[in-house]
């Protein structure tokens, strides 16, 4: 056994689906594209992690609970974008893609814009656009921002 520490970083979000066609055809609406995986699972790569769309019913079992142990959870899952017109553009793409709008694209007390939508399986995800916290040219986020590239 080491004294190694935790790495400050998140590999794989994985969410419980109940449908895992309807799912993907979700996400792939939203114009992200899977990987190749083994069946039973379907993977999006992201910026620096994955997103793993799994049956609840498999997660449940994979964890050793019952669904209805699984609950939901007080989560977001968060996207941040490059400009405040984007929020309501990929808040008006998620709806049309079956993303029921929680709250709709508006301003917020802290100088940002955001939005919250649910997604077919009820996953709840932010679209925010902060003005304080640049993305890199890649579309990497960090809290403290990316500052304009070095000379």
């Amino acid at each position: 056994m080491t004294d190694a520490p935790l790495d400050q970083r998140v590999s794989l979000i994985t969410l419980g689906v109940r449908d895992l066609a309807r799912a993907t055809a979700f996400y792939e609406a939203l114009g992200w594209r899977q990987v190749d995986t083994p069946d039973g699972i379907v993977v999006f790569d992201l910026l620096g992690q994955s997103l793993g769309l799994y049956p609840l019913e498999d997660l449940a079992r994979d964890m050793g609970l019952e669904v209805a142990d699984l609950g939901t959870g007080a989560a977001t899952l968060a996207c941040n974008l490059r400009d405040k017109a984007e929020v309501a553009d990929v808040l008006a793409k998620a709806e049309a893609a079956g993303a029921r709008v929680l709250k709709p694209a508006h301003d917020v007390f802290w100088g940002g814009h955001i939005a919250y939508f649910a997604d077919p399986d009820g996953h709840v995800w932010e679209l925010a656009w902060n003005p304080f916290s640049p993305l890199s040219p890649e579309g990497a986020f960090r809290w403290d921002g990316y500052g304009a590239p070095e000379a």
